[in-house]
């Protein structure tokens, strides 16, 4: 393991010189492993800490973009931050079985999880599945090859991807990516919207540009105005190791009811747009935060 976190060190310590935008943005993705950080168990909070790389400091959130960074060394795993709808509101799942290959091991979910190739599973559900499923084999076989601590960072990463309404967006834009609109004066396309203005808007215009204070209230909501929606937000059979497939299908559901909703190539999106889709961002990214806590206390408690 200090070998493979060694590894670690040096991967990032490159990619760092090419930073790349995509997914939620940093804050984004910081928010989701935050916020699943502080409700993890004692017992999930010390396996998280024993696999994360030291120069984390134990900080899950520091290296909950690092899935992004180093798309230009494991360029198999491009595909995975996503999946695309047929330019349908809904994600059309079949039934699983499971593949594979020297560099990664998959759940092929079949339906609209696919990459580009056609090829079954290789897409964010998947993803899901296949980083859960390694770090719960992993941990039950100690001659297993896995590496805990990359799929542990894979893991938390994508749980956040699945949560972001345009990463289960439609195959003719790219989830919005082919869109350009202004975002009030500049110039943007609707998926970096989702990923990274509502939230810096947000971040700037309510919280004085801190990141703290935006937790903050977003962990309050989950105790106070979602308290009775946190249940049923965890729930899951786990017969699929996760709830990948569910989580999959709001976001594309949340992707036509608000993402796409009164948008079209060239069109200015200010505060009407702003304030009325700021509610459901807050919420997708409690909701991966709180379900990412949930499945790593379900399997790491045991």
């Amino acid at each position: 393991m200090e070998c493979c976190k060694f590894l670690l060190v040096a991967i990032v310590s490159v990619v760092l010189l090419f930073p790349v935008i995509d997914a939620w943005g940093n804050d984004g993705h910081y928010i989701v492993c935050n916020v699943a950080q502080s409700r993890l168990s004692k017992a999930a909070a010390g396996i998280v800490e024993e696999l994360l790389p030291k120069f984390a400091e134990n900080d899950l959130g520091s290296v909950c973009k690092w899935a992004d960074q180093v798309k230009f060394h494991y360029p198999w795993s491009r595909s995975l931050h996503y999946v695309n709808t047929p330019d349908v509101c809904n994600y059309n799942f079949a039934s699983e079985s499971h593949f594979s290959l020297a560099f990664f091991s998959f759940w092929a979910v079949g339906g609209d999880c696919k990459d580009e190739n056609e090829e079954k599973g290789r897409c964010v559900v998947g993803a899901v599945q296949n980083y859960t499923s390694q770090l719960v084999d992993s941990r039950s076989n100690a001659a297993s090859s896995y590496n805990l601590t990359e799929a542990l960072m894979f893991f938390s990463h994508f749980m956040g991807d699945v949560h972001q309404p345009l990463h289960a967006g439609f195959a003719s834009d790219k989830g919005g990516n082919t869109i350009e609109v202004h975002w009030f004066t500049r110039k943007q396309n609707l998926h970096h919207i989702w990923d990274n203005n509502i939230i810096e808007t947000a971040q700037e215009r309510f919280y004085s540009s801190n990141l703290v204070d935006q937790i903050d209230a977003i962990q309050q909501n989950i105790t106070t105005d979602w308290a009775d929606q946190v249940k049923t937000w965890e729930n899951c059979s786990y017969t699929d190791t996760t709830c990948a497939n569910v989580y999959a299908s709001e976001s594309i559901e949340a992707a036509c009811e608000w993402a796409y909703k009164d948008v079209s190539e060239g069109s200015t999106l200010e505060d009407d747009y702003f304030l009325s889709r700021l509610p459901i961002v807050n919420k997708r990214l409690a909701q991966a935060g709180v379900r990412l806590a949930a499945i790593l206390n379900h399997y790491f408690d045991k």
